[in-house]
Formats: structure tokens, sequence, C-alpha cells
């Protein structure tokens, strides 16, 4: 999650007579950027947001949504803002850093690091392009596994990373359950697993696992229809961490 900014104490009379005589132009610039890993599900398919680049560098190409983080902006902020400005969703959302990834070259204007975050998305109310994008769209994930989408920059393996990070956490977290919007079914709980994960799971282990964890997921009291009949109703719990994991099974 992210966290709260922190102000830095007020320097000693030493320290401002030092930093009066200080330099910045001494030193090659760096630019610090955050770039955003956003998942949802559609129509079965675990998606990442992804826009097009209305702008040099990489006109045209698809990329991870982001920016440059503002003189006076935390990097939490800066992720948070641009969060809500490319999906709408509140900036409690799911947002998680990922690493940073800062290899010279990465860039060709000049040397920018870039502060990597995830985020994870119930049916986010629509996309908007940037100032710097022409399009924003959701892509499903196995289509870019599966056809030739080149990405700018470094983007491709900052998704690889992003894409372990979400099917790890589910085994150890409650974050399923973020891909949702409440109220949900343990079928649909089931299936968020399932898409990210890429197998089927036994419905009945599934519902015994889930369920042996207390306050993973909270009944509501109330039933929905499944096509078939009724079940019950759930919304997310308090619990964030599993105890025992939802290991992942091995790939058929």
């Amino acid at each position: 999650m992210v966290t709260r900014r922190r102000t830095a104490p007020r320097p000693s009379d030493a320290e401002r007579e030092f930093l009066a005589s200080y330099d910045p132009r001494a030193f090659p610039p760096v630019g610090v950027t955050v770039d955003i890993a956003i998942f949802t599900i559609r129509a079965a398919e675990l998606c990442v947001l992804l826009i097009r680049r209305g702008a040099h560098p990489s006109l045209g190409q698809w990329a991870l949504p982001g920016g440059f983080v503002g003189a006076t902006e935390g990097l939490d902020e800066a992720a948070a803002r641009e969060l809500r400005e490319e999906t709408g969703v509140a900036a409690d959302a799911y947002l998680e850093q990922l690493r940073t990834y800062g290899a010279p070259g990465r860039d060709p204007r000049m040397r920018i690091v870039s502060v990597a975050y995830l985020a994870l998305v119930a049916d986010p109310p629509g996309m908007r392009a940037g100032t710097d994008a022409a399009e924003a769209r959701f892509w499903p994930l196995a289509e870019l596994e599966a056809g030739p989408v080149p990405l700018a920059f470094d983007h491709r393996g900052i998704l690889d990373d992003a894409v372990e990070r979400v099917r790890s956490k589910l085994e150890y977290t409650s974050l399923a359950t973020t891909l949702l919007p409440e109220p949900f079914t343990m079928g649909d709980l089931r299936r968020v697993y399932e898409t990210v994960w890429g197998v089927e799971l036994h419905p009945a282990n599934f519902r015994r696992k889930v369920l042996a964890t207390p306050g993973f997921v909270e009944p509501t009291g109330d039933r929905g229809p499944t096509g078939r009949g009724w079940t019950d109703l759930y919304t997310r719990g308090k619990t964030a961490q599993l105890h025992p994991a939802l290991l992942r099974p091995e790939p058929a």
C-alpha cells in the first residue's frame, strides 16, 4: 500500500550554509517518473491498461500509463494522481510500489529513473487518454503474451514483473477481492483466481480454503442467482494475510 509523506527535519545552520553554495548543475540531470501497471478483469480475462503514446519518444507505441513526478510531489502522491487521472477510480484503490527501474539508456531523453507501481481495480468506470497519449484501453494479458505488441521503453519487463507479483500475492493475501465489485459470490471469487493463475480450481476445495481463514470474506446474509439456483453473497473481509496460503497449482 502507499505510504504517507513524511516531513524532512529542518537543516542546521551548517547545512544551510552548505546548501547556499551547493550547485546541482555540477551533476548530470536525472528525471524521476512513476509508471503503473493497472489490472482489472473483463470478460473473464486479466487485463492491463495501456496507453498509445501521442508524442515522442516512442510515438505510436503502447506503454504503461505514468508520468514525471512533480517538484513538490511525493512518489505515492504521483502514482495515486496518475491512477485517478487514467481510470477515474478513487485514490483509495489498491496501489502498491513494485520496484525501481533505472538502467542507463532506458529512455532516450535523459537519465530517467522510474518507480513502478501496480494497481488492482474492479470494473473501472472508463479510461481517458492523458495529455501525451492518443488512446487508452485495457488489453487482455493473454493477447499481449501471444501477439507481437511491442511496448515502449522497458515497459515489457515492468509488466512481466507486475504480473508475477499479482499472481504470487494472491497465494497469501486477500487481494483477489479487490478485483471484484461487491457483493460477490464464491464462484465469482474462484473465477478471479482461475483467471489470474490460468488454472481451474475445484469449487468445493476452494470454498473450504477460503472459509478456513476468518475474515477473508464476510457473508452479507443475502443470496444471489447463479442461473441454476441461488448462492450466498459476500463482501471483502478485514483479513489481509491468508493462513494457510492458497497455493497456486502447477499448470496441467
